[in-house]
């Protein structure tokens, strides 16, 4: 039986070409950690995961020293087990975060070397629900400086012509009058059967506030508000889950199953975003799947449709998967070579062994923070 043979990291910054602003933050770079898990037959599976704006050499070393020695001359096939190994691991250094997001970038090349070596696409791998395609929405409507309502309404008006029946934008950064006017030009240039969702980036930290913007975004008939209070404020959004009548949705940077099902206790979302790359892998993301099945939960994650997508088309109460219609924002397309297509609002899926796709290695070493040495590589 083929063992790990040798886990390889990197660090690639990549630059927006325009500074762009969501609530609370501007972001003008972004920090992805890559790794490439090699078996002892040839076979690599890759990883990846977005560790900041800046830090991101935080994620490298938690691979390089904590966790890439529990992987070597192990059968790749026992993903539940290094999972473990892995997580017991890291319990002194942190149980979230950017040693969460090595565990998870890690977990993630093992199924994908699993799929790869069985020959199978991931989704196929993971047990097909649907084997072709995928629903997704369009996301975008962030702050860029000039960007008026009319211009927010003509970019979610693209997105519909693009073929897509979902679009998601950004609120909570200005004032909610100035907010509702932005809401009101996106639903006016969508039309009233768009499923149009609404994303606050952890915007507002009390109810009182959140239900202030809400009153006036209700109108507009939004399908979620996403992230309205910090990600451990979990009563504040059980609290606005009774109060409007708006789906709440969270999760996106929540991390392993005990958080989860504090939140599905307390009905703090009725929609997890769960992130495969930040939750713990795709094992975790799994088990957080089934969790939520049995409280009538759906999983519509976050970012990366390059590996939700097969998630998604292998779990049963999933719907939605978040798609970047051009590299503006999430910028990691830049550093693989195989993009999916898109149709009709649907993206199809790949049917490659493993997720489909590899990284560009040309475009790796451009945006390598170690550009005379882009791969580290344990052994």
């Amino acid at each position: 039986m083929p063992k790990i043979q040798s886990v390889s990291v990197c660090i690639a910054r990549a630059p927006l070409d325009v500074a762009t602003s969501f609530a609370t933050r501007t972001v003008s770079a972004r920090d992805y950690c890559l790794v490439r898990v090699r078996s002892t037959d040839g076979v690599e599976g890759i990883g990846f995961c977005y560790v900041g704006s800046a830090g991101g050499n935080i994620a490298k070393v938690a691979v390089e020293e904590l966790l890439a020695k529990k992987l070597i001359g192990q059968d790749a096939l026992r993903v539940e087990g290094l999972w473990q190994e892995m997580y017991q691991e890291s319990l002194l250094q942190g149980r979230s975060g950017s040693v969460m997001r090595a565990i998870s970038i890690l977990d993630i090349a093992l199924w994908d070397l699993n799929a790869r070596s069985a020959q199978l696409p991931l989704h196929q791998y993971l047990g097909a629900y649907v084997m072709d395609e995928v629903p997704a929405y369009a996301s975008g409507g962030y702050y860029l400086e000039g960007k008026t309502p009319k211009k927010l309404g003509d970019e979610m008006a693209a997105y519909v012509k693009a073929g897509f029946k979902a679009v998601k934008m950004k609120v909570g950064r200005l004032s909610p009058r100035e907010e509702e006017a932005r809401i009101k030009a996106a639903r006016e240039a969508v039309g009233p059967d768009i499923v149009l969702t609404l994303d606050a980036n952890n915007a507002w930290s009390d109810v009182p506030t959140a239900l202030t913007y809400m009153r006036r975004y209700e109108p507009y008939d939004p399908y979620w508000i996403e992230e309205p209070f910090g990600p451990d404020d979990i009563d504040s959004h059980a609290k606005l889950a009774e109060l409007t009548p708006v789906v709440v949705a969270t999760g996106e940077i929540a991390y392993g199953r005990w958080y989860h099902k504090e939140l599905l206790d307390k009905r703090g979302a009725e929609i997890l975003q769960t992130d495969a790359c930040v939750c713990g892998g795709i094992t975790e993301w799994k088990r957080i799947a089934a969790t939520a099945a049995s409280y009538g939960v759906t999983m519509c994650p976050h970012w990366f449709h390059d590996v939700h997508a097969p998630l998604v088309a292998a779990t049963p109460n999933a719907r939605y998967v978040e798609f970047f219609i051009d590299d503006q924002v999430l910028n990691f397309r830049r550093l693989i070579d195989k993009q999916l297509p898109h149709k009709n609002g649907n993206l199809i899926l790949h049917k490659s062994p493993g997720l489909g796709f590899g990284f560009d290695e040309k475009a790796v070493k451009k945006y390598a923070l170690d550009k005379s040495s882009p791969w580290t590589v344990v052994k």
